[in-house]
C-alpha cells in the first residue's frame, strides 16, 4: 500500500542559502531580534563573569597573600615580570607582592631571586592599619611588631594569622569582609542579570520564532491558495499540510533553539577559552589539549544521530501511514477478515521503530558520557597541573577554582551539541522543501484587460478549444459551441469524453493551450478572476462541506441574507430536512458532513450555489448521488431557479435533461451530436445509443 505520510529524509547538511533566506524573515522584527541579542549578549557576558568574580573574592579576599621581595628587586631582570610599583606595599625595606604576581616566574627564577636574597617564599598577609579601630588597637598593645611604625602597612605571616582568635583576626580583616560583601552583592547583581536576561532571551526568540513561523505559514497559505490546478493534482494533500505545519515546526525551531542557543553555547564556548587563556596560559593549554579529541567525538556522534534520526523519522512515518491507512479503511479489514494480517504487519513495523528509537538512543547514552568523560578528565589534568602550579606559588587558589567552573562551562554546551545540530539540519530540511512550494509559479495568471461586467447575460462561446492536461494528450479537440443567455444546454459524452474539462475551463481552473472561451463577448482570460468565479457557479460531483453551522456552510463567509439563504434552500427542497433538524440553520455539521445522508448534502451544494445568486450555473453530475424522488424534486427546484440563468448540465442521467434547450454530445474530446432531447433520438446514432442502455433497450 502507498505511504499517506513522507518518508523522505528530514535532515540535510547546513545550506548558507537556505539560512540567508530564512533570516530574510528577521527584517520585519528587528527591534525583537535586536533586544533578543542584546539579551544574549548579557546573558552570556553575566554567566562569563561569575567565575572571575568568585576568582577576585577568593584572592582579594578568602585567601589573601603576599611574599616579600627586597628592595633590589627593582630595575632586576625580575622586575620586567613582576612590575613592582609606588603603590605595592613597602615595609621595612621589603616590598610585598601579592600571589598572583608572581605567576609569571618560573620555579627556576624564584630559586635564583631566593638563593640571591631577594625573595622570601614565607607567606605573609599585609593589611591596612586602620587608626582609632579597636580590634587592632587590642592587638597592637599585644603585638606591636605587627605595626611598623611610621608604616601605613601592618604585616603579619599567614600561620601566626590564623593562629589569632577569632575576633583579633577578623580585626585585621575587617577590609577583607567587607570586600567579600561587595562581592557578593556584585555576583548577586550579576545573577539576576543572567537571570532577567535569559528569560528575555528565551521569550524574545520564541516571540521572534512564533511571529516567523505565523508569516510563514500565512504566505505559505496564500501561495498554495493561488496555485493552479495543475500544480495541485500533482500534490498529495498530506505534502501539503505536512508544509504548512511539520516544515514550518522546524523554522521555528531554527530560531527558538538553534540559532539562538549556537550563538550563545559559542560564545560560552570561545568566552571560556578566551578567559582561561587571560588567567594562565598553562592551564589554558592543558584544556586545549583535549578540543580535538573533543570534535572528533562531536562529529562521529553527529553523524550516528542524524543516521539514527532519520531511521527513527523514515520508521515513525511508515507507522504513522500504515495507522492511517488501516484506520481509514477498517470497514475493508473487517469485510475481508483481515485483523490478523494487520496485527502482524503492524507488530513488524512496531518493532522497527523500537529498534529505531532504540538506536537513536544509543547515539546519545554513548555521546553524553563520552564528553562527560573527557570533561571530567580534562578537569582532572587541570587539577593536577593547577595543584602543582599553586603549590609551587604560580598560581592563586581562586584561579584554580575558577578554571574548574570554567571547564564545566566549556563542556555544558558540547553536551547538547549533536541535539542542536540535528535540529539544524531537520530545519535546512524543511526549509528547502518550503522554499521549493514557494518558488513553485504555477498559477492562472490574473491580469485582466477588461473590468467585470456590472450584469452577466450568459452568453458562453467555445472557439475552436483544444485543452490537454498533459502535453499534446488532448483532451478536448478543436470544441466549439455556443450558449445562448437563459438556455439550459446538457453536455453528455462517455465517460473520459471530456465533459467535466469544459466545467473547469469555464471558471479558468484549467487554462487552455489553444482557441478562446468567451462569457459576453469578453475572453475568459481577460476578466477578472474574481469576479469571473463569482458569476460562474459550479455544482461539483464530489460534495464538501466544512464543519460548522448549515447556515455557515450556506453563506461561506458572504453577506448572504437569511431571506436569500431560506430561498435557496427552498427552492431546491432542502429547507424542508433542515428546518426539521433539531438546530435548523444552527445545526452543526461533522467534518464532512458525514451527520447527513448523501441526498442531503447534495441539497445543500445545490442551496448553496442558488444563495450566491451567480449568472451562470454548472451542475456536474449533480444528481448522481440522490435518490429518484429527491432527484424530482431538486429539478423542480432547479427548473424554477434557473430561469433567465443561464445554465451547463454535465450529466449521465440522461432522464434529467430531456427539457434541456440543447444537447451536446462528446466523443473523444469533439462533438459528435447536437440537438433537442427528441433531436437526438431520432438520428439514433450516439445519443440514442446512451439513452437505450440506460432504459433497458426502451426508447
Amino acid at each position: 500500500m502507498a505511504e499517506y505520510f513522507e518518508t523522505d529524509d528530514i535532515t540535510k547538511g547546513f545550506d548558507s542559502s537556505i539560512t540567508k533566506r530564512i533570516l530574510t524573515y528577521i527584517k520585519p522584527y528587528k527591534m525583537l531580534t535586536i533586544l533578543s541579542l542584546v539579551a544574549l549578549v548579557v546573558s552570556t557576558a553575566g554567566e562569563l563573569l561569575s567565575p572571575v568574580i568568585i576568582r577576585r573574592a577568593i584572592d582579594d579576599a578568602l585567601m589573601k597573600s603576599w611574599y616579600g621581595f627586597s628592595a633590589a628587586v627593582r630595575g632586576s631582570e625580575a622586575d620586567k615580570t613582576l612590575k613592582v610599583t609606588d603603590a605595592d606595599p613597602e615595609i621595612g625595606g621589603t616590598i610585598y607582592l601579592r600571589t598572583s604576581r608572581l605567576s609569571g616566574l618560573s620555579s627556576e627564577e624564584k630559586a635564583g631571586l631566593q638563593a640571591e636574597g631577594i625573595f622570601n617564599p614565607k607567606e605573609m598577609y599585609v593589611f591596612k592599619v586602620l587608626e582609632g579601630d579597636g580590634a587592632q588597637a587590642a592587638l597592637r598593645a599585644a603585638r606591636p611588631e605587627l605595626f611598623p611604625a611610621g608604616s601605613p602597612w601592618g604585616v603579619i605571616s599567614t600561620e601566626e594569622l590564623r593562629a589569632l582568635p577569632a575576633a583579633e583576626a577578623a580585626g585585621l580583616r575587617a577590609a577583607d569582609s567587607a570586600l567579600i560583601v561587595r562581592y557578593v552583592v556584585t555576583l548577586l547583581i550579576i545573577l539576576a542579570a543572567v537571570l532577567v536576561s535569559t528569560f528575555l532571551m528565551i521569550y524574545l526568540s520564541n516571540l521572534l520564532g512564533l511571529k516567523i513561523m505565523k508569516d510563514l505559514r500565512m504566505q505559505l497559505y496564500r501561495h498554495v491558495l493561488t496555485r493552479s490546478f495543475a500544480f495541485l493534482s500533482r500534490q498529495p494533500v498530506g505534502r501539503l499540510v505536512t508544509r504548512l505545519t511539520s516544515d514550518v515546526e522546524t523554522i521555528n525551531q531554527f530560531f527558538t533553539d538553534v540559532l539562538s542557543a549556537f550563538i550563545k553555547d559559542f560564545s560560552i564556548m570561545a568566552g571560556a577559552i578566551v578567559v582561561l587563556y587571560i588567567f594562565d596560559v598553562r592551564l589554558a593549554l592543558v584544556v586545549t589539549a583535549s578540543v580535538p579529541l573533543v570534535l572528533i567525538v562531536s562529529s562521529v556522534a553527529r553523524t550516528k544521530a542524524r543516521d539514527a534520526f532519520r531511521n527513527q523519522r523514515r520508521w515513525t512515518s511508515k507507522v504513522n501511514s500504515f495507522i492511517a491507512e488501516h484506520l481509514s479503511g477498517i470497514d475493508v479489514v473487517k469485510l475481508f477478515v483481515r485483523e490478523a494480517p494487520a496485527k502482524a504487519q503492524f507488530a513488524a513495523h512496531d518493532a522497527e521503530l523500537m529498534k529505531a528509537n532504540l538506536g537513536e538512543m544509543h547515539v546519545f547514552a554513548t555521546f553524553r558520557p563520552a564528553v562527560d568523560f573527557l570533561a571530567t578528565f580534562t578537569t582532572a589534568i587541570a587539577l593536577c597541573a593547577g595543584a602543582w602550579l599553586y603549590l609551587s606559588r604560580s598560581i592563586s587558589l581562586g584561579t584554580l577554582i575558577a578554571f574548574v567552573n570554567l571547564i564545566g562551562m566549556f563542556y555544558s554546551p558540547i553536551k547538547d551539541l549533536a541535539e542542536k545540530y540535528i535540529m539544524l539540519q531537520s530545519a535546512m530540511a524543511g526549509g528547502e522543501r518550503i522554499f521549493t512550494l514557494l518558488d513553485a509559479d504555477e498559477m492562472i495568471l490574473d491580469a485582466p484587460k477588461a473590468e467585470m461586467p456590472p450584469r452577466i447575460r450568459g452568453h458562453i462561446e467555445f472557439d475552436k478549444v483544444w485543452f490537454a492536461y498533459k502535453s499534446e494528450e488532448w483532451v478536448l479537440k478543436d470544441l466549439s459551441f455556443t450558449v445562448e443567455p437563459g438556455q439550459m444546454v446538457a453536455i453528455v459524452g462517455y465517460t473520459g469524453a471530456g465533459k467535466t474539462t469544459i466545467a473547469n475551463l469555464v471558471t479558468r481552473f484549467w487554462d487552455i493551450q489553444k482557441g478562446d472561451i468567451r462569457i459576453d463577448g469578453h475572453s475568459v482570460r481577460d476578466l477578472p478572476l474574481g469576479g469571473l468565479r463569482r458569476a460562474i457557479q459550479p455544482v461539483p460531483q464530489d460534495v464538501f462541506l466544512f464543519s460548522g453551522s448549515i447556515a455557515e456552510n450556506l453563506r461561506l463567509g458572504e453577506g448572504v441574507a437569511e431571506e436569500r439563504m431560506k430561498l435557496a434552500a427552498e427552492a431546491v427542497h432542502a429547507n424542508e430536512f433542515i428546518e426539521a433538524l433539531p438546530a435548523g440553520y444552527d445545526t452543526e455539521l461533522s467534518e464532512g458532513g458525514s451527520n447527513l445522508s448523501q441526498g442531503q448534502r447534495q441539497l445543500l451544494s445545490f442551496a448553496r450555489v442558488l444563495a450566491h445568486d451567480p449568472a451562470i450555473i454548472i451542475l456536474d453530475e449533480a444528481t448522481s448521488s440522490v435518490d429518484t424522488e429527491t432527484e424530482k424534486l431538486i429539478q423542480r427546484g432547479i427548473e424554477g431557479l434557473l430561469a433567465g440563468r443561464t445554465s451547463v448540465v454535465i450529466a449521465h442521467r440522461l432522464s434529467t435533461i430531456r427539457s434541456a434547450d440543447k444537447i451536446i454530445v462528446l466523443a473523444q474530446g469533439r462533438i459528435a451530436e447536437t440537438g433537442t432531447h427528441d433531436q437526438l433520438i431520432e438520428k439514433k446514432g450516439l445519443y440514442w445509443n446512451l439513452y437505450r442502455l440506460q432504459n433497458s433497450g426502451l426508447v
